[in-house]
């Protein structure tokens, strides 16, 4: 073999390495991003302090969720509020047994929440019927509005048929109060509601690489978040057990659900708040914003809207001054974010 020919052979034989090389590195590099061993010590902050709206470096000064606390909420009742009442007299006492028999299959009135309460005879409290229990009267009720609307003619005649068929079964005298004005009060508590909701969504962006599902859910456990029931959602725990979780993050659950997860690239997640079923001492929205930024920062993330559009910190602080003029509002109408009317109201 000639010198030429050599020279030629180990050329080609450098170019060939290259082309691996780059193909390699390339292959690194478009790869989603993956999960790492966890080394940080107890005592390492929980969040990062990296710019991520503007280019402005931003300090986070939220240092992880509250510890969940042992009791959970007690169910809410009826309440006149929210709900059309119609008592039901009895001749004498009604054992709660007796009382689970005569209830209708179904707890709805159309799209509505139907319910039916007992006075206990010895407690003198309102409260569902219970087996072993005495009741010396019952009331029934129907959600006069929630997210799918006012409560209507034909959901307010279903409601008289369940409550009557229940007061029959137990020997009782129903009592209902005019339809037409509860459909009325109804509608305007549709209207007030539906000027007062707000469920905001934050959506952070890979900047270069993309993220597997679990680095996504990596980054996100740091921060206090658990896995949700759904794949692909993750949920940020409130401060009392039983009660509605206070921020939702969310990514394709395609890629969760992915025969191998490690190459399932995500470019997007989505944080969310549904204000009305957060309570404000929560501080949600702070939370919201501080979870966003430390996000961003630790995955090399861009906050956007749902445009696409980048979300400037001016930005946040007037939407967190448009919040706490709604949480007044709420709580001057008695329906305060959290509380179990304006959970009922805003479902």
């Amino acid at each position: 073999m000639s010198s030429l020919q050599i020279s030629l052979a180990v050329v080609g034989g450098l170019v060939l390495a290259g082309v691996v090389a780059h193909s390699a590195w390339t292959s690194r590099r478009n790869a989603p991003r993956q999960a790492q061993p966890d080394n940080r010590q107890p005592e390492d902050p929980v969040f990062p302090v990296e710019p991520v709206l503007d280019g402005e470096r931003r300090d986070p000064g939220f240092d992880g969720p509250l510890s969940p606390l042992p009791h959970p909420e007690k169910k809410p009742g009826l309440d006149a509020l929210i709900d059309v009442l119609a008592p039901i007299a009895l001749d004498g006492l009604v054992s709660g047994d007796a009382a689970l028999a005569a209830m209708p299959p179904t707890r709805r009135a159309g799209s509505k929440p139907f319910a039916i309460e007992g006075l206990n005879d010895g407690s003198g409290l309102w409260e569902m019927p219970v087996a072993g229990q005495r009741y010396r009267a019952f009331q029934a009720g129907v959600q006069l509005a929630n997210r799918m609307g006012p409560l209507n003619e034909i959901e307010y005649s279903e409601f008289v048929m369940k409550a009557q068929g229940f007061a029959d079964a137990v020997n009782g005298a129903p009592d209902f109060p005019e339809m037409i004005e509860e459909v009325a009060r109804g509608r305007e508590l549709d209207q007030f509601a539906g000027d007062h909701d707000a469920q905001l969504g934050f959506t952070l962006r890979a900047r270069s690489a993309a993220w597997s599902p679990g680095y996504v859910q990596q980054n996100a456990a740091r921060l206090g978040f658990v896995p949700g029931v759904i794949p692909g959602r993750m949920v940020l725990p409130a401060s009392v057990a039983g009660m509605p979780s206070i921020l939702g993050l969310s990514f394709d659950s395609q890629a969760a659900l992915s025969e191998d997860p490690d190459q399932s690239a995500i470019r997007e997640v989505t944080l969310s708040l549904d204000v009305p079923q957060v309570n404000r001492s929560e501080q949600p929205f702070v939370r919201m914003r501080e979870a966003a930024i430390a996000l961003a920062a630790s995955m090399d993330g861009l906050i956007t809207d749902d445009n696409g559009q980048l979300i400037r910190a001016d930005s946040l602080d007037g939407i967190g001054a448009e919040l706490e003029q709604l949480y007044d509002t709420l709580e001057a109408r008695d329906l305060a974010a959290g509380s179990p009317q304006a959970r009922r109201l805003f479902s």
